[in-house]
């Protein structure tokens, strides 16, 4: 099994990066869809959340009201530290099931692992390369007003509730600049396929 440890800011692009790796074949792992599966009624995640942050948070259905969430923790480094210490315990055990699995059905599966909080979550798995998609600040915040219908306010303080592109770039192996066209990020995408077609092969030799 070859691991990929793939991330970028929140609106960087690098959920396309992810669906185009996926087309080629490769094993996709979402942790954004962890973390929902993490915080699902009946886990004790989801009771964690309502008794640090108040029973209002959960909806009559039982679930989790996680816009209602998003704007408690959001621009709060405090309240965000204390709502990652409950729920990435629970995604790293989800993650370690799914690759696992994936390992299991296929032995050399390439797998992308596809986390926004590579940085701030620090995770136990050792990845053979790590790839940073990377966009400037000024474009994410552009791309929040445009598609999300954030305000300029609220699409700052998401970009600057997380970790700096600086800090990302840092850890990287690879990186994808996603700043350009479309045609631009997939075209880098398919040059990253190629190399770790290769790269895969080479480890599994």
């Amino acid at each position: 099994m070859y691991l990929i440890g793939l991330t970028g800011g929140i609106a960087s692009g690098k959920s396309t990066v992810a669906t185009r790796l996926a087309e080629h074949g490769a094993v996709h792992i979402d942790a954004d869809q962890l973390a929902r599966e993490a915080v699902e009624p009946g886990t004790d995640a989801l009771q964690n959340i309502a008794e640090t942050f108040g029973d209002h948070l959960i909806q009559p259905d039982g679930s989790l009201d996680r816009p209602a969430l998003g704007t408690v923790v959001f621009g709060n480094p405090e309240l965000l530290r204390k709502l990652n210490a409950i729920v990435h315990p629970a995604v790293q055990d989800l993650t370690r099931y799914y690759v696992k699995q994936a390992e299991e059905h296929d032995p050399n599966a390439i797998v992308i692992y596809d986390v926004p909080l590579l940085v701030e979550a620090k995770l136990p798995h050792t990845f053979n390369l790590i790839v940073v998609v990377h966009s400037t600040d000024e474009t994410r915040v552009e791309r929040l007003i445009r598609h999300r219908g954030l305000s300029r306010a609220e699409a700052q303080k998401r970009v600057g509730s997380q970790a700096s592109e600086a800090e990302r770039l840092a850890i990287a192996d690879i990186v994808i600049d996603s700043d350009g066209t479309l045609a631009e990020t997939l075209g880098q995408t398919d040059a990253l396929w190629s190399r770790l077609v290769t790269l895969s092969h080479a480890s599994n030799t």
